[in-house]
């Protein structure tokens, strides 16, 4: 079938919008209609070639829609079925089968190697195949995924609010609930503002977090975190963040959330531990912290794939605290219609929005 997508051609170029061909979905496959998909950092970071990722391709990988049509072998989902799309995985391998699917011993090839599990591609352009990205690339009308890409989610929700909730939201939340496992009254300090960290904010306050502090330089960003959840927020640069974290927790937090990808800020993180304390990092890490080996005893560090989720598991309870009140993602987000992505790109990168998501055209 012949679709509207957002393609990409080469690195450090604009998204442009064309008409491509999408296959009709193989076994275990499923055809999405897409309503919406958010704006990720890693998108911007492929345009860019900040990561390796072979182009031309479609990006997009939190994407939200309603089923149309299920390929040989599918059960759970049907027809009509509203579902957000994740990451990708084998589902076969010894962590998947541990339930540990953000470990996939094959995640780097089936989300960043531009193909589906198969090896070949559903998207394409004139004679040239286009790569897929986390097995769905949203920044089109329709979408090809394999049915672990999917999560079926209740039908009284708007779908154009959902998509991010597959990756951002998913990785800053889940950090909180499942690597953290915070306990009420624990405290933490959440180092980037962006769409990730807000959500962690959100997470820890749902956790009933007893110190909730977010780091940022842009005051708008903080005010919301506030908002969201936050106690305290501070901006680097106007205060000595290390110190002012140390005085309002009276040593340092159990819990640091690294988010920013800044060399900086991660040796930041680590200074406001207490000792015993954990640090995530959610963020594309520089190739070095210069971490000082005297500073990290008896801390716990670890890079965090996804928030540790089973989104199948994460995103339905995501959306239950939506509904009581106590998740208000959708306070992160502000919409544009698929011809105005370029625009979208931009606002995110200039952080006048925290959560970019694309509407798809009807």
């Amino acid at each position: 079938m012949e679709i509207q997508a957002a393609v990409l051609h080469n690195h450090g170029e604009k998204f442009n919008i064309e008409t491509v061909t999408l296959d009709e979905p193989k076994a275990d496959e499923v055809l999405v209609k897409i309503i919406a998909s958010g704006i990720c950092l890693t998108d911007i970071h492929i345009q860019h070639q900040e990561y390796y990722f072979p182009l031309p391709a479609v990006l997009g990988h939190e994407g939200a829609g309603i089923v149309e049509k299920v390929g040989e072998g599918v059960s759970g989902v049907k027809p009509g079925d509203h579902v957000v799309l994740g990451y990708a995985y084998c589902g076969e391998c010894q962590p998947c089968l541990n339930n540990t699917p953000y470990k996939c011993d094959i995640y780097d090839e089936l989300n960043f190697g531009g193909r589906m599990i198969d090896g070949t591609t559903r998207l394409h352009h004139h004679n040239d195949d286009l790569s897929v990205l986390f097995g769905q690339s949203s920044f089109a009308a329709y979408a090809v995924v394999n049915i672990n890409n999917i999560v079926k989610v209740d039908d009284d929700l708007d779908l154009k609010y959902l998509g991010p909730l597959g990756c951002g939201i998913q990785t800053g939340s889940g950090t909180i609930f499942n690597y953290f496992k915070a306990q009420a009254g624990s405290s933490i300090a959440v180092f980037g503002a962006g769409a990730v960290g807000l959500s962690a904010v959100m997470a820890a306050k749902a956790a009933n977090c007893g110190i909730i502090i977010a780091v940022d330089i842009h005051d708008n960003r903080l005010e919301l975190a506030r908002e969201l959840g936050a106690t305290h927020v501070l901006n680097s640069r106007k205060v000595d963040v290390e110190a002012e974290i140390k005085r309002i927790t009276n040593g340092g937090v159990d819990y640091a959330l690294e988010a920013s990808g800044h060399g900086a800020v991660g040796r930041q993180a680590v200074n406001s531990l207490k000792y015993g304390g954990s640090l995530a990092y959610v963020s594309s890490p520089p190739s070095t912290y210069g971490l000082d080996p005297s500073h990290v005893r008896s801390l716990s560090i670890r890079g965090i794939v996804e928030g540790d989720s089973v989104q199948q598991v994460l995103i339905p309870q995501l959306i239950k605290l939506y509904k009581e009140g106590k998740f208000p993602f959708h306070k992160l987000i502000r919409f544009y219609q698929l011809h105005e992505i370029n625009q979208a790109i931009a606002d995110s990168q200039e952080g006048t929005v925290i959560k970019s998501v694309i509407i798809m055209p009807t």
